[in-house]
């Protein structure tokens, strides 16, 4: 061991294991759905030597995890994405003595199916631009399978509305420039992450059951549900008050969600000043699209269980 340092932390793994799996359905088998993810696997444990001594007895081949993760895709549903990263959890921890914990990473991309001759496809998708569903869990076995956390996100769903957006009555300083306005574009690549209570959830072992497969389903459309829906209805005084209150009415709807975050950039889109050309007037309809640099505005919120 050196005298000099010392290994402080460590974990490894598989990443960018892509698959793109066809359930069928059983009484037709011309009825598909299909699951597209990229997944990522990281190991924690007894690998010190492997870092510092140069032993790599215990490391279990980065070769090895990919392979695991392809075989259990083939070989088990996967849908949803929660209960297929319980299962590698389960199956990392318990076959390698010496894993003592791991953080499971799975993108799901948006495939859904489109009409055609007025009827939905049974195997035709349109892929949904960048969105993405995203399920991350950690879990150590000496805690026990009854706690892990767990969460669940919508990553890069853009939306954008041409007016029903305000912001007045903000700090001025002398360094301020911004116009008031109670009518301006709202635009925002919107990521939003659902945190699960393990208490309510129950162990990895349900989960790979099945057993909460509706509550993920169900809850997770209903955050997109609610994001949109809010989005569209409020006017919005801020981003702020109106991610609060999507964050809110998540928290109603889904008893089993602890927190929920949502980071909103405020894409900017700049209302050109035309005046200059034999008094061109613009009455909100001609805008640029700033890249950058643009607002970023987060928060975290929890469930006040002195109300509930």
């Amino acid at each position: 061991m050196s005298t000099y340092s010392y290994l402080a932390d460590s974990t490894y793994g598989k990443d960018n294991v892509k698959f793109l799996k066809v359930k069928k359905c059983k009484t037709n088998p011309k009825v598909h759905e299909i699951m597209e993810c990229n997944v990522q696997v990281l190991l924690k444990g007894d690998f010190d030597i492997s870092y510092t001594k140069a032993d790599n007895a215990p490391i279990v081949p980065t070769d090895t995890v990919k392979n695991t993760i392809l075989i259990h895709a083939r070989k088990f549903d996967t849908w949803p994405i929660e209960k297929f990263a319980a299962n590698l959890a389960l199956h990392f921890t318990s076959k390698y003595g010496h894993v003592s914990g791991i953080t499971v990473k799975i993108t799901q991309d948006r495939w859904v199916k489109y009409d055609v001759d007025n009827k939905e496809s049974h195997h035709s998708f349109i892929h949904q631009g960048p969105e993405k569903k995203i399920c991350f869990l950690d879990y150590d076995k000496k805690n026990g399978s009854n706690t892990y956390s767990l969460s669940t996100s919508i990553k890069d769903l853009t939306v954008l509305k041409s007016t029903g957006s305000m912001f007045y009555g903000y700090n001025v300083c002398d360094y301020t420039t911004l116009k008031s306005t109670t009518d301006r574009i709202l635009s925002t690549d919107i990521f939003a992450s659902l945190s699960w209570n393990s208490a309510k959830l129950g162990s990895l072992e349900s989960l790979n059951a099945g057993e909460k497969d509706d509550v993920f389903n169900s809850h997770y459309t209903a955050a997109r549900d609610i994001t949109l829906d809010i989005f569209a209805k409020e006017n919005s005084p801020s981003v702020q008050a109106t991610m609060y209150n999507m964050a809110t009415a998540i928290l109603k709807k889904a008893p089993e969600v602890e927190y929920v975050t949502y980071e909103l950039p405020n894409k900017h889109y700049i209302l050109f000043d035309l005046k200059w050309f034999k008094g061109l007037d613009n009455n909100n309809e001609l805008f640029y699209p700033s890249p950058d640099p643009n607002g970023l505005i987060k928060c975290t919120v929890g469930r006040n269980t002195a109300k509930l």
